[in-house]
């Protein structure tokens, strides 16, 4: 018979896992409970959850979803759900490995946009920022091409009036 408590539990992270496509697994161990407790603020700012599980039920409620990860879930592990800004959240656990002297939390793995990928890509999704900022440059990148063409079409359309009102003087 299965434990009342694992029970609830997994029916929990099911629940939270649903409509998830990015999220990643972390190693927390090592983390005073002050900085856990920021760095579960820092990650809910940018739109994400970290959820603490035993390694078995977060493995469960992985696989019942098509997902393995089996490989990460070693020693004691962290799901950090990214809901809205997948960039932003990977941020801001590489930011506080970084100010934390023993890099932690460590980056096992995770999925982004449904796909199994590895901390490299993760890492690397960090260095992009947040989704805003993202979103801020290529809106700039499309206003200034759009502004070129419009000052293409001007002057286009200024040697075409130009040339009409020569051939009726």
């Amino acid at each position: 018979m299965a434990n009342e408590k694992n029970v609830q539990n997994l029916g929990s992270l099911r629940e939270s896992l649903t409509g998830i496509e990015t999220f990643y697994v972390v190693d927390y161990q090592g983390l005073s409970a002050g900085q856990l407790t920021r760095l579960r603020q820092d990650i809910r700012a940018k739109g994400g959850q970290m959820i603490v599980a035993k390694n078995t039920l977060i493995n469960i409620a992985l696989q019942a979803g098509g997902r393995d990860l089996s490989e990460a879930l070693k020693g004691p592990s962290a799901l950090v759900l990214a809901q809205d800004d997948p960039a932003g959240v990977a941020k801001t656990l590489s930011d506080a490995s970084k100010a934390n002297d023993r890099g932690i939390p460590t980056m096992k793995g995770g999925f982004v946009e449904g796909r199994a990928v590895d901390v490299r890509v993760i890492e690397r999704l960090a260095s992009l920022g947040s989704k805003q900022s993202l979103q801020g440059e290529f809106v700039g990148v499309l206003s200034a091409h759009l502004s070129n063409f419009v000052g293409i079409l001007e002057a286009y359309q200024a040697k075409l009036g130009g040339g009409a009102a020569e051939a009726q003087a």
